[in-house]
C-alpha cells in the first residue's frame, strides 16, 4: 500500500515539475496578455509601451505553425521588452466589433498589428514564420522611419519597388484605403510586362491585392480566363468573379455609366457565368446607372429585355414597380410599368400583393399625369386593403393626393 502511495505522489510531483518547466519555456516567449483589448491598452498607457496584437484563429493550421515560434526567447525578449502583447481571436464578437469599428479587413490569419497605448495602428505584419522575420518586424514597428505608418508617404515621395509595393497595397487593405490600394496597384502593375501576369508572384498579388477590374492584372485574368483556369483551376474563376462583383458593387461601382457596368456584364460570362445570371446580376446597377444619367426610358427598355428572357415573381414586380415609382427621373417608363403590373396580377397575386400592384398603378398613372386612371387603380387597391384588413393610410393619402 506505501509503495503505491509514493508511487502516486511520485507521478504527482513529476507532472507539477513537467508543468513548471512548460510554463517556464512559455514565459521565454512573448508574455501574451489574457485579457479585453480595452484593459490592454490601459495596461500599456501605464507602462509607456506600444501594443501588439495577434488575430489569429484557434482552427487556423498557419496560426499553430507560429505558436513555437512566439514562444521562442529571442522573440519573446525582443516583443516583451518593447510591446504589451494580447491575442484576438477573430471568431469572437468582442474581435469582430473591434476589427469592424476601426475599419480594419483581416486578408488572412495571422494577422500582426501594432499600435500605441491609445490605439493608433503604426505597423502591421504578414510575416514569414521566422525568429528573425517577427523580430525584425517588432524593430520596424518602433521605429518611425519604417512604421507602415509612413509607408504612404514615401510612396507619395516617389519610393516604387515593387516589394515596397506590395507591402503598401497590402497594408491599404487591412485599413481600407481603397484609394491608395488602387493607386498602388496600379503602379505595380505598370512595371509588370504583359508575359508575366500569369507568374506566380503576380498571380499571388492579383488573388491578394488586387480589387478593382480595370487594373491591368485584373484585365489579363478575364481576357485570358482559359490559361489562367488552365494553371490555377477554380481559382482563377473566384478571384475573376470576386474582382468583378466587388468592383461593381463598391462605391465606385455606384457611379459607373451603363457601359462600363456592361463590361462587368461581359467579363462574367468570359468567364464562365451563365447570361441569364450575368444579366441578373448587374440588372439593377445598370438600372440606376440609367436613372442617374436621367434617361428612364433606357431603364425601362434595360428592364424590358431582362423581363423577357426572365421569369418574375410577383413579390420581383412589386420590387420594380416600386423601384421604377420612386426613382425614375421621368413617365417614359410608364407604359412599360403598367404591363408589368399588369402581368403580375395575372399571376393570381395574394390580396395583400394585389393592393400593392395597385397602389404602384396608382402612382405610375400619377406619374404620367393620367389622374383618372389613377383615382381608379388608387381606389381598387384601397377597396381590397380594407377587404383584407391591412392599413389603408397609405392609400388615404394617395387619393387625397388625386384629388
Amino acid at each position: 500500500m506505501y509503495r503505491s502511495v509514493w508511487l502516486r505522489l511520485g507521478h504527482t510531483i513529476l507532472l507539477i515539475c513537467l508543468l513548471c518547466t512548460l510554463q517556464a519555456v512559455a514565459q521565454k516567449g512573448i508574455a501574451f496578455q489574457q485579457a479585453p483589448l480595452s484593459t490592454v491598452f490601459k495596461t500599456a498607457q501605464k507602462a509607456g509601451k506600444l501594443v501588439f496584437v495577434e488575430v489569429y484563429s484557434p482552427d487556423c493550421h498557419v496560426c499553430q505553425s507560429f505558436m513555437p515560434t512566439l514562444a521562442d526567447s529571442r522573440v519573446g525578449k525582443s516583443y516583451n521588452a518593447k510591446f504589451i502583447s494580447t491575442k484576438a481571436d477573430v471568431n469572437l464578437p468582442a474581435t469582430r466589433d473591434w476589427l469592424k469599428s476601426k475599419k480594419f479587413y483581416v486578408p488572412s490569419l495571422p494577422l500582426f498589428l501594432f499600435f500605441t497605448p491609445n490605439g493608433e495602428l503604426v505597423h502591421f505584419a504578414m510575416s514569414q514564420n521566422s525568429a528573425d522575420e517577427l523580430i525584425r518586424h517588432a524593430n520596424n514597428a518602433v521605429a518611425p522611419s519604417t512604421r507602415s505608418q509612413t509607408w504612404k508617404q514615401r510612396f507619395a515621395a516617389g519610393e516604387k519597388s515593387p516589394n515596397f509595393l506590395i507591402d503598401l497595397a497590402m497594408y491599404s487593405r487591412v485599413i481600407s484605403d481603397t484609394v491608395t490600394n488602387m493607386a498602388v496597384m496600379e503602379e505595380y502593375a505598370s512595371q509588370q510586362p504583359a508575359n508575366t501576369h500569369i507568374t506566380n508572384t503576380n498571380w499571388l498579388v492579383t488573388q491578394k491585392l488586387v480589387i478593382d477590374m480595370d487594373n491591368p492584372l485584373a484585365r489579363s485574368l478575364i481576357n485570358n480566363f482559359a490559361a489562367y483556369k488552365k494553371q490555377y483551376g477554380q481559382a482563377a474563376f473566384d478571384v475573376a468573379e470576386n474582382i468583378l462583383m466587388s468592383s461593381l458593387y463598391s462605391s465606385r461601382g455606384g457611379r459607373y455609366p451603363p457601359a462600363q457596368i456592361k463590361q462587368v456584364y461581359d467579363g462574367l460570362v468570359r468567364i464562365g457565368v451563365d447570361p441569364k445570371m450575368a444579366s441578373s446580376r448587374t440588372l439593377l446597377p445598370e438600372v440606376n446607372a440609367y436613372f442617374r444619367l436621367k434617361q428612364g426610358s433606357m431603364a425601362a427598355e434595360r428592364m424590358n429585355t431582362h423581363i423577357t428572357t426572365h421569369s418574375l415573381s410577383v413579390p420581383e414586380y412589386i420590387y420594380v414597380a416600386r423601384l421604377f415609382n420612386r426613382n425614375s427621373p421621368d413617365s417614359a417608363d410608364v407604359p412599360s410599368l403598367i404591363k408589368w403590373i399588369g402581368k403580375a396580377l395575372a399571376m393570381k397575386p395574394s390580396p395583400g400583393e394585389q393592393a400593392d400592384l395597385y397602389f404602384e398603378q396608382a402612382d405610375a398613372y400619377r406619374r404620367a399625369k393620367r389622374t383618372a386612371e389613377a383615382r381608379q387603380s388608387a381606389s381598387k387597391s384601397l377597396e381590397i386593403a380594407q377587404a383584407s384588413r391591412i392599413d389603408t393610410k397609405r392609400n388615404t393619402e394617395q387619393i387625397n393626393k388625386l384629388k
